[in-house]
């Protein structure tokens, strides 16, 4: 059903109200003028922050159960660091000691628990995820009797390549693009037009953000920027929250990839498994195995189900934090929720364009499809002599997707353009450090969070995990348990590849002495695919999680709320259905 679409003129006048509104509850909006030096973001969005206007009963305040505008109870204010003192006291009190190596399931005992477990207790408590992150850092110095964290860890951890190529490609890179938007108008012209020949209203905006996500579905956080990027000014145009956006970008991401493995999924998972039991002899047959097991992953199918009807506005039940945020930003026009702190600061909203300078489509989509086309050829290059062998492990061995090159000549592309079309070098320089400037916080919790992964590894907190749960074993209800396992390993380290490594080498061979048969085998596999995925989807230390938020701007702690009960929903339909799966294979 087609959407019917609001004329310009009655648009005008009922932001224009809606902006008078806003200023006379004490918000701060920019006025929106299509020639003037300075102008706002779409629907002249105003970025929600802690300096923003008074916090209402309905949108809750800076944690849970304050009430508006009271001061911060003095147990809450310290309650972080009583909460963190008693975890440095357990660590202490347990003297924990590896039993043996980490690589060979080691770990030590309770306390590999406690890092991890500090910073989801307090992130959840206090939703301050920078705070809560150093925290858990913290505690992991006491766990292994070193409190120099920044030689044990932080150093190690921000000064790895891998971590390099978050901060230039997916931070900076990511942020410059989206600062010279600022200044070529490119985003905002793009949401136009595709307000006028695609988008009707914010339905069909969300439906485009799903397709979008399920086109660029290579893998979390390639998938989360790129889709973010491309559709966060269409929906901003339509008055969708940015906890809808982040919600659809995030579920399209990593369960798509899981469902759609067109990429280096199953080649990875191949090399975990391969000679752990019979039928996997060879990497060839557990890539087989993975495309033979997709239909049951049914964590990933559900979730990229139920998020398309969430797109289209279908789902009886969706939460009532996901529920508030839509009513605000359709009534209000606050795509934020008032007193959250979004990843992507004013510098990524806040238009500048230059007197003179005609921003057209080309502004957005030369770059775009620079990223996009540059970041397919890793695809498309091994797809050719695959087709012509008949040879699928080809395809799949041959994937290595150019991100950074892509983002680096997307950048490029953008700034040359702007020069050609007679913008000064300085200005396009200004609008790419804005662009970084913006990136700030998300590169401090990236940072954070890249570190207690580090720790998390290095404690064994998977192997702890695995192991206290491992004996809980029932044969009808074992798809159902690696489903859960997977989900609390996953949530605790935020990395379902790193969930993968510890999980998938212990639960295949004890699903096949338990019962050899490839139906079940594939119920046990495809529970570990898409638990895993689970956990990094809705933990609020995952990369994947933090760059959708940043690249949909929005308040990270506000994308999990919002996101885990419909993500939850789909877990726990998932883990019943391949629960009567196994009742008729035993």
């Amino acid at each position: 059903m087609t959407e019917p679409r609001e004329p310009r003129k009655d648009a005008e006048q009922r932001v224009g109200r809606d902006a008078r509104e806003i200023e006379r509850r004490g918000e701060r909006l920019i006025s929106s003028d299509h020639d003037s030096p300075v102008q706002p973001g779409p629907m002249g969005e105003r970025r929600a922050g802690r300096p923003g206007g008074p916090r209402t009963p309905d949108e809750g305040g800076s944690g849970p159960g304050d009430p508006p505008d009271s001061p911060t109870p003095l147990w809450r204010k310290w309650a972080p660091f009583l909460l963190t003192g008693l975890a440095i006291l357990v660590a202490m009190t347990l003297t924990p000691e590896l039993d043996r190596a980490v690589g060979e399931g080691g770990h030590f005992g309770f306390a590999s628990l406690l890092p991890a477990l500090t910073t989801l207790v307090l992130v959840f408590f206090t939703r301050d995820v920078v705070s809560s992150l150093f925290l858990g850092i913290v505690v992991a110095g006491f766990v292994v009797s070193d409190v120099n964290i920044i030689q044990g860890f932080l150093i190690p951890s921000i000064g790895s390549s891998s971590f390099a190529v978050i901060l230039l490609v997916y931070l900076w890179a990511l942020g410059g693009l989206i600062g010279i938007w600022t200044r070529t108008g490119g985003a905002r012209t793009f949401a136009r037009w595709a307000a006028a020949k695609v988008v009707r209203g914010p339905k069909s905006a969300k439906v485009f953000a799903w397709l979008m996500g399920v086109t660029f579905h290579q893998g979390g956080t390639i998938s989360t920027v790129l889709a973010g990027t491309t559709v966060k000014a269409v929906t901003d145009e339509q008055r969708v929250s940015h906890e809808e956006l982040t919600y659809i970008v995030d579920s399209t991401a990593s369960p798509v990839a899981t469902v759609i493995p067109l990429n280096a999924w199953p080649l990875y998972v191949a090399g975990l498994l391969v000679g752990t039991i019979p039928i996997f002899a060879t990497e060839q047959e557990v890539v087989s195995f993975f495309f033979r097991s997709i239909p049951f992953n049914f964590y990933g199918i559900f979730a990229v189900i139920m998020t398309l009807l969430f797109a289209l506005e279908l789902l009886p039940w969706e939460g009532k934090r996901m529920r508030k945020a839509r009513k605000r930003s359709r009534e209000t026009g606050l795509l934020d929720r008032p007193d959250s702190e979004p990843l992507a600061a004013a510098e990524l909203s806040r238009m500048k364009i230059p007197a003179g300078y005609r921003p057209g489509l080309e502004d957005f989509m030369i770059p775009l499809l620079v990223l996009v086309g540059v970041a397919m050829t890793g695809v498309i290059g091994p797809l050719i002599p695959a087709i012509q062998q008949g040879n699928l492990e080809i395809f799949l061995s041959g994937i290595s997707v150019p991100i950074a090159e892509a983002f680096g000549l997307a950048v490029l592309a953008a700034m040359l353009l702007a020069i050609v079309k007679g913008m000064e070098l300085k200005e396009v320089i200004d609008g790419f450090v804005d662009g970084c400037k913006g990136v700030t916080i998300g590169a401090i919790i990236l940072a954070l969070a890249v570190t207690l992964g580090t720790v998390s590894r290095e404690l064994g907190t998977a192997n702890f995990v695995v192991e206290t749960t491992a004996e809980l074993v029932n044969p009808v209800f074992l798809p159902a348990l690696f489903m859960l396992i997977c989900m609390v390993v996953a949530f605790s380290i935020g990395s379902s590849w790193g969930t993968y490594a510890v999980v998938f080498p212990l639960a295949m061979p004890l699903a096949y002495a338990i019962n050899p048969d490839p139906f079940y085998l594939s119920l046990a596999f495809g529970a570990v695919l898409g638990g895993a995925v689970f956990g990094d989807q809705c933990s609020p230390i995952s990369d994947t999680t933090i760059l959708a938020s940043l690249a949909c701007g929005c308040d990270v702690m506000d994308h999990v709320l919002t996101q885990l009960p419909l993500a939850v929903a789909a877990a726990a339909v998932g883990a019943t259905l391949s629960t009567l799966l196994a009742m008729t294979v035993m």
